[in-house]
């Protein structure tokens, strides 16, 4: 079995497939994997063999830190008189006009 005539040509020999290329059907895939079947009632059964699993090495005198410090304090906003708190419309245009300044 061979590709048809178009792919073979020079246009699509070095780039990838997509669904636009070819006739419909073609599935490109993700490249994944499946963890599972689907069963005939429309469900999804997990096997539990196929499922990747990742061993971490023990974290004890782990020599690097993380990016953000944890001696910094938690800061949390304080919104007076709004209700909504950080969800607040009015809230964040007053927050946004006094950082930037122009509407």
């Amino acid at each position: 079995m061979q590709p048809t005539r178009i792919l073979q040509g020079l246009r699509f020999r070095k780039q990838r497939l997509t669904t636009k290329d070819v006739n419909k059907g073609f599935y490109k895939g993700t490249r994944t994997g499946n963890m599972g079947r689907h069963t005939s009632f429309g469900g999804f059964v997990i096997e539990w063999n196929k499922v990747r699993t990742y061993a971490c090495p023990p974290l004890d005198g782990f020599k690097l830190t993380p990016f953000v410090t944890e001696a910094k304090p938690k800061v949390y906003g304080e919104y007076p008189g709004e209700r909504a708190g950080p969800r607040s419309a009015e809230a964040y245009l007053a927050r946004w006009k006094a950082e930037n300044g122009l509407d």
